[in-house]
């Protein structure tokens, strides 16, 4: 068991009156949350969530001051749980992480022991957070999909990826590409669709394409299945081109809360809307999830083409460049040394 530093450096949000400011600063293991494991943080990544935290208008932070970042990686330095070690090598993310509970964007951190993953043989802590809550949100929606019966032989069609520049679009793209399914990938940003090429996808459409609005119920069935990251319009979108017996695994909100819908997909084309939560899932599951990630769902270009790198000192600025939307694939922050 080891001590931790009397002092540490994290990215702190406060409130300034009606707005957030943020600052790098020192902290001590005192100002830390109770919790049952301290870790010297590796590795956390860069989310639409963690802006969302920072922002005056994002409704996301339950409390202020805060240390941002839903996600982190590294390694336990002092536990008094029993079935975690000083030494072991863990992810954490989800739960209250950086939306009421210090997060990942400090040197050190300290939760809960029930929200402790294992990292898995085949994963370092860099890929983990490469992967972060995006890839493990893409993962989770494939899980829930395969669950409710595709597959990659199945010839209904192929798979449609929302968003799928954003994080967990594009890892999804690679990782339904890398499973050998048939990928189509729907993007705002045109001149990015070498890249989902490069990730696997066989087809890219344009957002003015997947959150038209319509007053059809329901269009040309198209879809085996949907990976939707976005919702609000593009999810009524995948709902009424879904074909028969299809689902839309469900998982953002980047394109707003509101659902304009009817209820013919449901019952006369036997379409699921799946609700994928990363957030809260079970321990158990969430550690199944994370074996599948560090083998048969590990995405095409993980390491080069999805996911970029910065320092701890970078993350401020990249904070309001995710809100506008100018964010591609997966940043990995580099938070310890």
């Amino acid at each position: 068991m080891t001590e931790p530093p009397e002092q540490f450096r994290a990215l702190l949000a406060d409130k300034d009156g009606d707005d957030v400011r943020r600052s790098l600063t020192d902290l001590s293991p005192a100002d830390l949350p109770e919790g049952d494991v301290t870790i010297k943080v590796g590795w956390s990544s860069v989310n639409y969530k963690d802006a969302l935290a920072v922002s005056p208008k994002g409704r996301v932070a339950q409390s202020y001051p805060l240390v941002p970042g839903i996600d982190l990686a590294g390694e336990v330095i002092a536990s008094d749980a029993s079935d975690v070690k000083a030494g072991d090598d863990v992810i954490v993310h989800g739960y209250d992480l950086g939306v009421a509970h210090h997060g990942g964007f400090a040197e050190v951190a300290r939760v809960p022991a029930g929200w402790v993953v294992p990292l898995p043989d085949g994963l370092s802590a860099r890929d983990a957070m490469a992967l972060g809550t995006a890839g493990y949100t893409a993962a989770l929606s494939v899980v829930h999909l395969e669950a409710h019966g595709l597959s990659p032989d199945d010839a209904r069609g192929p798979v449609l990826v929302l968003g799928a520049t954003g994080g967990v679009g594009s890892t999804a793209v690679g990782m339904l590409a890398a499973r050998g399914y048939e990928v189509h990938a729907a993007t705002g940003k045109a001149d990015e669709a070498d890249f989902l090429r490069s990730l696997g996808a066989s087809e890219v459409l344009g957002r003015e394409e997947t959150s038209a609005e319509s007053d059809r119920p329901m269009e040309k069935q198209r879809w085996a299945a949907v990976v939707d990251p976005v919702g609000g319009a593009a999810t009524a979108y995948a709902l009424r081109t879904t074909r028969y017996g299809g689902a839309v695994a469900s998982s953002g909100l980047t394109g707003g809360t509101d659902l304009h819908t009817t209820i013919f997909p449901f019952i006369l084309r036997s379409v699921s809307l799946l609700g994928v939560d990363s957030v809260g899932t079970p321990l158990p599951e969430r550690r199944a999830v994370w074996e599948r990630l560090a083998s048969d769902l590990r995405p095409r270009g993980l390491e080069d083409r999805i996911t970029r790198e910065v320092a701890l000192d970078d993350v401020d600025a990249l904070l309001d460049d995710v809100l506008a939307g100018k964010a591609r694939g997966r940043t990995v922050v580099r938070v310890g040394g």
